[in-house]
């Protein structure tokens, strides 16, 4: 860390006095100020840089082409055929809050650059329609910036403000921080990944803890969710639930969007054309709101000493109705199960299904919007600690259900995504974490 120090130390003020001596009036005093005034001390107590490297090779046996696309999971998984893949380069900054209960302050900033980060920043392109091509390592995606402090209330009153992660779902961004390499059909589906707002948090004892929260629409920087012209606002509540001991937790979040929120898996209007499925959501129906409520719990038994996990994630969605809108709802459970064999190696397996009472939550097209959408998955993960920091996996996956595979055009309509599969994935993936 303090190698790094310096030489972020030696580069900023560089830079600093590149820009002072650019001025034709700056004087030697005037430059010196510039330097102290401008140099950020990184080595400041408490302030932490992390990250990871994520590198992988997929597989899908769905021949070539965008017909051959596996609608269900998520567009970064679903390149046909082989395909190198650099998932993430991660970045993280960051001051937290101790656990002490007095006023105080801290930030954290996290940074990803690799194909995750064109997936994360730009949640489009509709199912079917992305193709190997769309795969581009030169993509950045800013996850979290947000300022954070604690007010010396009670057990301590915490907040954030700024653009932070989102509260729904068992699965997070960072591939290695989950289960398995490949995302689940809700993380894809019915959630969201990020907001910008405020988010406040509350511990009332060991057991139980709160937040609230208000942002803009989700995924979105600005508040253009409402049919781009603004006051689109989203809720956020979460309660968890940790038992006696620490080892099992369960929580329930809740978020509500006052209209569609600028999300492909939260809705769509109904004017979009039927070759983008799904679109962005909010276009014409500015009234329609969004309601989610997921709960995911997940238990680690004494008995095994540590070595086995079970964990489960839920989701019901709602979106009501707007002009020539009937609405829809989803809804979808994961199961989880892991065993750590030894300190290194463990098997994970996971069982998805997501479902739609019709495909309104995906399409536009008239024809095909009393179409109920079915998706199942099961994913089996095999993960090596082989050194320190390093991880390697290894991973099945097999998709099926309604449309599952093919163009990702609507229901009802030419050339709609009728295949249902099997579709098979066979990936492995390599993680070094700093």
């Amino acid at each position: 860390m303090k190698k790094i120090t310096a030489i972020l130390g030696v580069l900023v003020a560089a830079a600093a006095l590149s820009l002072a001596d650019s001025g034709p009036e700056a004087s030697a005093t005037d430059t010196k100020k510039i330097v102290q005034n401008n140099f950020v001390e990184t080595a400041q107590k408490g302030v932490k840089l992390s990250g990871y490297v994520d590198a992988g090779y997929s597989y899908n046996f769905t021949g070539s082409g965008g017909s051959s696309s596996v609608n269900s999971r998520a567009p970064v998984d679903s390149a046909q055929r082989g395909d190198f893949n650099l998932y993430a380069f991660k970045v993280a900054l960051e001051k937290a809050l101790t656990s002490e209960n007095k006023a105080q302050a801290g930030f954290r900033a996290d940074v990803i650059i690799g194909e995750d980060a064109g997936y994360f920043s730009n949640r489009d392109g509709g199912l079917g329609a992305y193709s190997n091509t769309d795969q581009d390592s030169n993509q950045l995606f800013l996850e979290q910036a947000y300022a954070q402090f604690r007010v010396p209330v009670g057990n301590g009153w915490d907040w954030k403000a700024g653009k932070f992660v989102s509260i729904l779902g068992y699965e997070v961004i960072e591939r290695p921080a989950n289960m398995n390499i490949t995302y689940g059909l809700l993380f894809q589906n019915a959630y969201t990944f990020t907001y910008t707002g405020v988010l406040t948090s509350y511990r009332f004892d060991d057991y139980l803890d709160a937040k609230l929260g208000v942002a803009n629409g989700a995924n979105s920087d600005n508040n253009t969710a409402s049919n781009f012209a603004g006051d689109g606002v989203t809720l956020l509540a979460s309660l968890n639930v940790t038992a006696p001991g620490g080892n099992a937790n369960w929580s329930n979040n809740f978020t509500w969007d006052t209209s569609n929120p600028s999300d492909t898996a939260l809705g769509v209007p109904t004017s979009a054309p039927a070759s983008s499925w799904p679109v962005q959501g909010g276009a014409n129906n500015p009234s329609a709101g969004v309601f989610v409520y997921n709960s995911w719990g997940n238990w680690a038994p004494k008995f095994a000493d540590d070595k086995l996990l079970f964990a489960f994630d839920s989701v019901l969605g709602t979106q009501a109705a707007g002009t020539n809108y009937s609405g829809t709802t989803w809804y979808g459970a994961e199961a989880y199960t892991k065993y750590q064999f030894n300190d290194w190696f463990y098997l994970g397996g996971r069982g998805s299904y997501f479902g739609t009472d019709n495909a309104q939550k995906f399409t536009a097209a008239a024809a095909g919007r009393n179409q109920s959408l079915n998706w199942w998955a099961f994913t089996l993960t095999a993960g090596f600690n082989v050194i320190d920091n390093l991880l390697i996996r290894g991973e099945y996956r097999l998709d099926w259900g309604d449309y599952s595979q093919g163009t990702g055009n609507a229901p009802g309509t030419a050339n709609a995504g009728s295949g249902g599969g099997p579709s098979h994935y066979a990936g492995a993936e390599v993680v070094y974490s700093f």
